[in-house]
């Protein structure tokens, strides 16, 4: 199956939380970081999702955000330290490949934002991913 969803990260389910109508599901990439998705409970079951289960982690580049210094105070759990590896900006958006271990995200940012940030390949920077944007997939 072919998807538009650039960011699909392999992992491995370490915990399964399921909770009235959603549950999180905490997710251990191939490169050691662990991710955390909130999905609802149904989704959870469908999948068959407990730990051991092999998953594919799908995040939007529209929903990744990122940060240049220490990342503090924020809800977002999903916190992945990595590098920028290229940078395409146009006039309104930009494009912002980063390698985090094991793994490459895209980010789609502002042109402004990515000015603002001093973005540039080399640059480090934390990618950011609420909970409730990762998707997950099974194989």
């Amino acid at each position: 199956m072919s998807l538009s969803i650039r960011n699909q990260l392999p992992g491995t389910v370490t915990a399964v939380t399921p909770g009235e109508a959603m549950a999180t599901v905490r997710v251990r990439l191939s490169g050691g970081q662990d991710l955390t998705a909130a999905i609802t409970r149904e989704a959870a079951d469908d999948l068959s999702l407990t730990a051991g289960t092999e998953v594919r982690a799908l995040v939007k580049s529209t929903e990744v955000s990122v940060a240049t210094g220490r990342v503090e105070g924020l809800s977002i759990r999903n916190r992945l330290p990595g590098t920028v590896t290229a940078l395409t900006a146009g006039d309104a958006m930009a494009s912002v490949r980063v390698a985090v271990e094991g793994a490459e995200l895209t980010a789609a940012i502002t042109r402004e934002a990515a000015d603002d940030l001093g973005l540039s390949v080399g640059v480090p920077v934390v990618a950011l991913v609420k909970s409730t944007e990762v998707s997950l997939a099974t194989a």
